[in-house]
């Protein structure tokens, strides 16, 4: 770690080889689509390169990065809503999880289960808000005050958004194919 601190960049080769695979997973499961999460981790770690200063060592490296991850994934999220509410106009603090198209809906959708549970599947075709509460409070651990904090709604609307979630996942494991929403 002192030697990227330093520039050292094959150190922090390193430490990308080492954390890569996790991270890609949170963007992943964060922005639901393959190519999002593509540029989200590289974005993770260019904002690691260039604040790797920072790190004060109090949490694990993979932590870290895991918070920069969360962090610019929401920072997108973000700027994705604003523009959404300029083109339909709306009221930014009425936020109910609700995706900017259907294709966001069902990540993958069309994909059915096939042997086993596919729980990474079934989280991939949760809607929008839902999936990003799941996977932050759930698959992330963050206290739903963070997780409320870091999307700037209430905690009330993250415990909706939490049992929305683990009813449809619930449904989707109790009837595989199933793509309900609304259930």
């Amino acid at each position: 770690m002192a030697l990227a601190v330093a520039g050292d960049r094959e150190a922090f080769e390193q430490i990308y080889r080492r954390h890569v695979a996790r991270v890609h997973g949170l963007c992943l499961r964060l922005a639901g689509d393959r190519q999002r999460a593509e540029g989200l981790t590289q974005d993770t770690f260019v904002k690691a390169w260039v604040a790797l200063d920072t790190y004060g060592g109090q949490a694990p490296l993979g932590a870290w990065l895991g918070r920069i991850a969360v962090n610019r994934w929401r920072d997108q999220w973000r700027a994705d809503k604003r523009a959404r509410l300029r083109l339909v106009g709306g009221d930014e603090d009425a936020w109910d999880g609700t995706p900017a198209s259907p294709a966001a809906v069902v990540a993958g959708g069309a994909v059915p289960l096939l042997a086993g549970v596919d729980l990474e599947r079934m989280i991939a075709r949760l809607p929008e808000g839902a999936r990003t509460v799941f996977v932050l409070h759930e698959v992330e651990g963050y206290p739903q005050a963070d997780v409320a904090a870091m999307l700037g709604v209430s905690e009330g609307t993250i415990k909706s958004q939490m049992h929305r979630a683990r009813r449809l996942l619930r449904v989707m494991f109790t009837e595989p194919g199933k793509e309900r929403h609304d259930a």
